[in-house]
């Protein structure tokens, strides 16, 4: 059994019917949009998202799941959907997990109006049910993520990233979603708010170990699903960079920013500063952080009584940071 079935194990029978309350929630009367929902829950991806939903609600009630939980999980895929649907006009993108992307299907104005629909759709799921306080968390990690993404376009301009801006970034574009499915999970079967936060700072950890994981992919030819080098071409500030960038020579920092500003098209070239962030040990540096934020999340899991569900969250959290792709 790979390690995704294993995780999905104790959450199998919410999984299947959260599948089908899914794609409920995403129905229109208007026959185009049918279409392009269809094609988007066809295409869908390891659920790590819902995932996280249903087993914290699991681990905090001893094993119930309630309709919230469900409306959670729902309400937090349409909003990653509408987000992934928008990242792809954005970064002009014409795939999504191996098949083509809605925008290079349907066109930009379609997959802006999908990703406006699906965002719509999560927040009234929230509102005609009065479940408010699972709208502010969504509603926080909305803005959240448009703030990363954001602070990112700003400081890839003038490449003057710290390290602390660097955690700030991937804290608000990354970790804040999966941050709010552990909220989701836990607020969904429970009124206690320091188990609530203690899930929220679970899932921010992992998703701050989550990115760091996809800058190393950057650097090796092992994952799938991603090209070497491309934030590089992107001209996108990632940890291993920062690290080396810090721990160098005047001349060669002089050297590496002007090959991201000016020559992050040449293949060469990009393979130079690839080697260069090796040779600084930023690889080596970024794994060491990604680490610490994995054992911080099993930390938290640690104040949980041991079920089937919590060994299942650390299942998870050690397939984020040895995942292939």
């Amino acid at each position: 059994m790979n390690i995704t079935s294993q995780i999905k194990q104790p959450i199998q029978n919410e999984m299947e019917l959260f599948e089908k309350k899914f794609y409920e929630s995403m129905t229109s009367k208007v026959a185009l949009l049918n279409r392009i929902t269809y094609y988007i829950v066809n295409r869908k991806g390891k659920q790590m998202r819902p995932m996280f939903v249903f087993l914290t609600a699991k681990m905090l009630s001893g094993g119930n799941v309630n309709e919230r939980t469900y409306r959670g999980a729902s309400v937090i895929e349409l909003i990653h959907t509408a987000t992934l649907v928008h990242d792809d006009v954005v970064d002009d993108s014409n795939r999504r997990r191996g098949f083509f992307s809605v925008n290079a299907l349907w066109k930009n104005k379609i997959a802006v109006l999908v990703g406006d629909y699906l965002l719509s759709k999560g927040l009234l799921l929230s509102i005609d049910n009065g479940d408010f306080d699972l709208l502010r968390i969504i509603s926080v990690a909305v803005r959240e993520m448009s703030e990363g993404e954001l602070l990112q376009i700003e400081k890839a301009r003038r490449l003057d990233i710290v390290e602390e801006v660097y955690y700030e970034i991937i804290r608000k574009k990354t970790a804040t979603l999966i941050a709010s499915c552990c909220a989701l999970g836990a607020k969904s079967v429970s009124e206690d708010e320091i188990k609530v936060e203690a899930m929220r700072k679970f899932g921010e950890l992992i998703g701050m170990a989550f990115q760091i994981k996809d800058d190393l992919f950057d650097y090796t030819d092992d994952a799938i699903g991603k090209p070497t080098g491309i934030d590089i071409k992107e001209q996108k500030m990632t940890l291993p960079l920062i690290y080396a960038l810090n721990h160098c020579t005047d001349k060669e920092k002089s050297w590496c920013i002007n090959s991201i500003k000016n020559y992050n098209k040449d293949k060469k070239r990009v393979k130079e500063v690839i080697q260069f962030v090796k040779d600084k040990n930023g690889l080596h540096y970024a794994e060491q952080k990604m680490v610490q934020f994995q054992q911080e999340a099993l930390q938290i899991l640690e104040n949980f009584p041991q079920s089937e569900y919590r060994d299942a969250l650390s299942l998870m959290v050690n397939y984020v940071i040895k995942r292939k792709k």
